[in-house]
C-alpha cells in the first residue's frame, strides 16, 4: 500500500492543486460567508416549499406536492432516494465543499481522470482538466442555477474514461468506473445531458466496432462490451427508483403524448412542440464565440463599455445615464436566440490546439472527436439547419423530448480540449519535429489569420445586426417620436459598439494564441522541458478562461445569507391570504406577469400556476385552451381558487379579491355529462357549472352505477385532514352520489379508500378526480403510494450494494498490482 501511494504521489499533488484552484476562484465570497444567488435555484425554493416544510416537520419528504399547477408528483422537483448510494455521495460532497466549489472540483477531477486514462503525463492531464472545466458554459450553468445539468456534465469525462479502460482490456476497473460514473450521471437527473453523451458514446463504439471487425479482434471487443453492459445495467439498477418514476411521469407531461386531437389546440401528438424545442438554436456564425467570446455581443450580463457610442448618443438626447447604459447593455447580443446568458467560449489556446490536433494527431480517436464535434455543432443550429434537426426531431428516439438544442454544444466543449491536449502529447512523442513544425505553422496561420481578419475587417464576416434589425429601428423611431434619423444613428451606434466588443476580444484571443504558439515552438525545439511546458500551458489556459468566466460567474453573484432569505418577503396581500386556516386551497396570482411561468407565489401558498418545464400535459392543455385568450372563471372555481391577485397596470401594486364561487375541496354534483374524447371534454369545460355537473370521459362509464345514483341537497362532503400524500374526507348522504375533488387526477400512484377498502375513482372535468360515494356516512382517503418509487428503491438498494462491491474489488485489485519493470507506452 505504501508503494502504491508513493507511485501515485504526483496525482495526489495535482488533485491538491486542483482543489486549491476550485477554492481560489470563489475565494472572496467564501471568506465573507456569502452564498451564490442562482435564479433557477431561487425558483426551486418556491417549487420545493411544501416538500421542505413537510420534511422539516415529519422527517419524510412527500412524493406529491400541491404547491404548483394544481398538484404534481415531486420526482422532478425534489425527492429523497435514500436507497441510492449516489444520493449519499452527493450529500457528502455538498456537506464537505461549499456550493459551487463542489461542482468545479468535479469538473476538474473527472477530466483529470480522463486525460490520465488517455496516457497523458500528469501535468499535461492537469492542463487538460483546466481546459475542460473552465469552458464558459460550465460556469454559466452554475450561475443560472442549473445545478443538476452542471453535475451531469461533470461526469461526462469519467464515464468516457471508464469506457476507454474497458475497451483496452482493463475490464473490472473500467466497468466499475463506468458503472459508478454513469450512476452519478443518472442521479444528477438531467436526462437531456445524459442523452447527448450517449450519442457521443454511440459514435465511439461504432468506430471501435468497425476497427474490431477490420482488425479481426471482434471477440475481445465483444468481451469488453459485455463488461460495459454489466456496468450500465448496474448503474441503471442503482437509479431504478429515479428512472422508473421519471419514465412513468414523463408519459403524462408536456413531453408525452397529447390528449387533444383538434388541429391548433395544443402541441404535437408526442414530444415537445418543434418551435418550442428550437427556440434556443445556435446561429451558424455564433460558433466564432468558441474563439472570440464577444463575437456576438456577449450575453445578458455583458455591460456596455465606458466609451459606448450608444450610451453617449442616448445621454446627449436627455436619457438618464443609468438607463442609457442599461438599454445599451440589453441590446448588445444580436444572435437569433431570444436571449443568452453568455457565449460558448472554449478558449483561444484550446481552439488553436484543436486545429493543430486535426493536422497532427494520428490516433483514430481524432475521427471520433471530430465526428462528435460536428454532430453537436450541426444539431445546435436547430432551426438554422432544419434538414438535419428535423430528421433527428422526427425519427431519432427521444430527441424530441428536449428543448434548447444549443445544449448539444456540451459535447463540443468536451471534445475540443481532448483533441487539443492530444495535439500537445503528439508534439512531445513524435520524433518528426519538422513535420510537427510545418503543421504547427498551418494551424497558426489558420487561427491567427482568422483573428487578424476579425480585428481588421470583422464586418466582412459578420453583419453585427440582429435578424430583426429593421423592426428594432422602427421601435427606436417610435421611442424618439418619429425621429427616423436619430433612430438609424443609434442603431448604427449599436453596430459600432458590437464591433468594438468583438475587436477587443479578438485582440485578446490573438495574444493567447501567440503565447501558445511560442510555447509550442520552445517545445518543438526542445528548449523547454515537458513538465514545464505543461505547467505553462495550464497557466495560459487558466488565465484565459478565468478572465472570461468571471464575466458570468463573478463575486457580485454572491449575496449574504440574510439577503437570500429576504428575497421572499410576503406582501400585504400574501400576509392576508396566509392567515386563512383552510389547509388546502389555491391562489391565482397574475401580479408577477405570466402566472404559468413564475413560481414566486408558490413560496407562500398553493397556486394554480407556477414554473416547471415538466408540468403535466393535461394541465398545459388546460392553460392553452382556458387561460390564453381569457381566464375561464369556471375552471378557476373547479380548482378551488379562493383568491385572485392582480396588479395595477400603472403602479404595479398588487391587490387581492376573494373568489366566492370557488367550489371547495370536494362537492357532490347533480348530474354527469359524458364526453366522447378529450376534445369534447375541453370544449365542455369552456362553459359549464362545475358545482352542479361533472364532465366525464365515456371510458369511465363502466365504473359508474348510474341506476343507483341520486341527488340530495342535504348531502355533505368535506376535507378533514390534509397531507400532500394523504387526504381524508368525510361524507354523509342519503343517496349514492358523484363527488368531485379539486385534486389533479394522476392514477400512477394515487389510490382511493372508502372506509379502508380500496375503491375505483375516475377523471372528471378534464383534470380532476371524481368517485361514486355510497349511501351513508363514510371516510374517504386518497393515498399516494407509487409502486415505481417504492419497488424502485428496493432495486436501487440491491444495485448500490453490488456497485460498492464492484468498486471495492477493482480498487483492491489495482492497489495490489506490482508495477512493471519497464512500462511500455502504447497508443490510446
Amino acid at each position: 500500500m505504501n508503494n502504491w501511494f508513493k507511485r501515485n504521489s504526483v496525482h495526489f499533488i495535482i488533485v491538491a492543486i486542483l482543489l486549491v484552484i476550485s477554492y481560489a476562484y470563489f475565494f472572496s465570497p467564501i471568506i465573507q460567508g456569502k452564498v451564490l444567488f442562482q435564479s433557477d435555484v431561487s425558483q426551486a425554493q418556491s417549487m420545493q416549499k411544501e416538500i421542505n416544510d413537510v420534511r422539516a416537520a415529519t422527517g419524510h419528504a412527500p412524493l406529491w406536492t400541491n404547491q404548483m399547477f394544481g398538484g404534481m408528483p415531486a420526482y422532478q422537483i425534489w425527492a429523497s432516494f435514500p436507497s441510492n448510494i449516489t444520493s449519499h455521495v452527493i450529500d457528502i460532497l455538498k456537506a464537505v465543499f461549499p456550493n459551487p466549489v463542489d461542482t468545479v472540483l468535479l469538473y476538474l477531477l473527472g477530466a483529470y481522470l480522463l486525460f490520465s486514462v488517455l496516457r497523458l503525463s500528469p501535468w499535461l492531464a492537469a492542463a487538460g482538466a483546466i481546459a475542460f472545466a473552465f469552458s464558459s458554459y460550465n460556469f454559466i450553468y452554475i450561475t443560472a442555477g442549473h445545478s443538476n445539468q452542471a453535475y451531469a456534465i461533470a461526469f461526462f469525462a469519467p464515464i468516457l474514461a471508464g469506457i476507454i479502460l474497458t475497451l483496452r482490456g482493463k475490464h473490472l476497473l473500467g466497468a466499475s468506473i463506468t458503472a459508478f460514473s454513469l450512476a452519478m450521471e443518472i442521479r444528477s437527473n438531467h436526462v437531456q445531458m445524459t442523452y447527448y453523451l450517449l450519442l457521443t458514446v454511440a459514435i465511439l463504439l461504432g468506430m471501435e466496432l468497425y476497427h474490431a471487425i477490420k482488425d479481426k479482434k471482434l471477440q475481445p471487443f465483444l468481451k469488453s462490451i459485455g463488461y460495459l453492459v454489466i456496468g450500465i445495467v448496474l448503474a441503471i439498477a442503482v437509479n431504478a427508483s429515479i428512472l422508473w418514476t421519471t419514465y412513468e411521469y414523463s408519459q403524462y407531461t408536456i413531453r408525452g403524448k397529447a390528449n387533444l386531437t383538434q388541429k391548433g389546440t395544443t402541441g404535437p401528438n408526442h414530444g415537445l412542440d418543434k418551435e418550442y424545442a428550437y427556440t434556443w438554436s445556435q446561429s451558424v456564425g455564433e460558433c466564432l464565440t468558441f474563439l472570440i467570446p464577444n463575437a456576438y455581443g456577449g450575453g445578458s450580463s455583458t455591460v456596455a463599455a465606458d466609451d459606448s457610442k450608444v450610451v453617449k448618443a442616448l445621454t446627449d438626447n436627455g436619457v438618464d445615464p443609468e438607463q442609457a447604459r442599461g438599454f445599451a447593455s440589453q441590446q448588445l447580443y444580436y444572435g437569433n436566440k431570444p436571449s443568452t446568458f453568455g457565449p460558448w467560449y472554449f478558449g483561444a489556446a484550446v481552439c488553436f490546439l484543436f486545429i493543430l490536433g486535426l493536422l497532427i494527431v494520428k490516433n483514430r480517436i481524432k475521427w471520433w472527436l471530430l465526428s462528435a464535434v460536428l454532430l453537436s455543432m450541426f444539431l445546435s443550429f436547430g432551426k438554422n439547419l432544419p434538414f438535419l434537426s428535423d430528421f433527428f426531431f422526427n425519427y431519432v428516439p427521444m430527441y424530441n423530448k428536449f428543448r434548447a438544442v444549443e445544449s448539444t454544444l456540451v459535447i463540443a466543449a468536451l471534445c475540443f480540449p481532448i483533441l487539443a491536449l492530444l495535439a500537445i502529447n503528439e508534439i512531445i512523442t513524435n520524433t518528426d519535429k519538422a513535420f510537427i513544425l510545418k503543421r504547427g505553422k498551418i494551424a497558426f496561420y489558420i487561427t491567427g489569420g482568422l483573428l487578424l481578419i476579425m480585428i481588421a475587417i470583422p464586418d466582412v464576416i459578420l453583419s453585427f445586426k440582429a435578424d430583426d434589425h429593421l423592426a428594432f429601428v422602427n421601435n427606436l423611431t417610435q421611442i424618439f417620436k418619429g425621429n427616423t434619423a436619430l433612430a438609424n444613428s443609434i442603431a448604427n451606434d449599436f453596430v459600432d459598439d458590437r464591433i468594438s466588443l468583438e475587436r477587443a476580444d479578438a485582440i485578446r484571443s490573438l495574444i493567447f494564441v501567440l503565447l501558445t504558439a511560442g510555447l509550442l515552438w520552445l517545445l518543438i525545439k526542445q528548449k523547454i522541458k515537458t513538465n514545464m511546458a505543461a505547467l505553462a500551458l495550464a497557466a495560459i489556459v487558466l488565465f484565459d478562461m478565468w478572465g472570461v468566466d468571471k464575466r458570468y460567474l463573478k463575486d457580485s453573484n454572491f449575496v449574504s445569507k440574510s439577503d437570500l432569505e429576504q428575497q421572499y418577503t410576503p406582501r400585504e396581500v400574501d400576509q392576508f391570504i396566509m392567515k386563512d386556516p383552510d389547509p388546502n386551497f389555491r391562489v391565482f396570482d397574475m401580479s408577477y406577469g405570466d402566472p404559468f411561468h413564475d413560481s414566486h407565489s408558490s413560496y407562500f401558498y398553493k397556486t394554480v400556476g407556477g414554473f416547471h418545464s415538466a408540468r403535466l400535459r393535461r394541465f398545459d392543455e388546460l392553460i392553452q385552451n382556458q387561460f390564453t385568450k381569457s381566464v375561464n372563471q369556471d375552471v378557476l372555481d373547479m380548482l378551488n381558487t379562493k383568491y385572485i391577485i392582480t396588479a395595477d397596470p400603472k403602479t404595479g401594486n398588487a391587490s387581492m379579491q376573494a373568489n366566492p364561487t370557488a367550489c371547495g375541496n370536494a362537492w357532490f354534483v347533480k348530474s354527469i355529462k359524458y364526453a366522447e374524447n378529450a376534445d369534447q371534454e375541453m370544449q365542455a369545460i369552456s362553459s359549464f357549472s362545475p358545482k352542479d355537473e361533472a364532465i366525464v370521459d365515456k371510458q369511465y362509464k363502466s365504473i359508474i352505477d348510474e341506476k343507483s345514483l341520486g341527488n340530495s341537497p342535504s348531502a355533505t362532503i368535506k376535507l378533514v385532514s390534509y397531507k400532500p400524500e394523504h387526504l381524508v374526507y368525510e361524507s354523509s348522504s342519503p343517496v349514492s352520489q358523484i363527488a368531485v375533488f379539486s385534486e389533479v387526477y394522476y392514477d400512477k400512484g394515487w389510490k382511493m379508500l372508502i372506509d379502508k377498502v380500496e375503491k375505483p375513482y375516475f377523471r372528471a372535468d378534464y383534470l380532476l378526480r371524481a368517485a361514486q360515494i355510497p349511501i351513508g356516512n363514510h371516510t374517504i382517503e386518497f393515498i399516494f403510494h407509487p409502486t415505481s418509487y417504492y419497488a424502485g428503491e428496493n432495486i436501487s438498494l440491491a444495485g448500490s450494494i453490488l456497485l460498492v462491491l464492484a468498486l471495492g474489488g477493482a480498487i483492491y485489485t489495482e492497489t495490489k498490482k506490482k508495477p512493471a519493470v519497464k512500462p511500455i507506452a502504447k497508443k490510446a
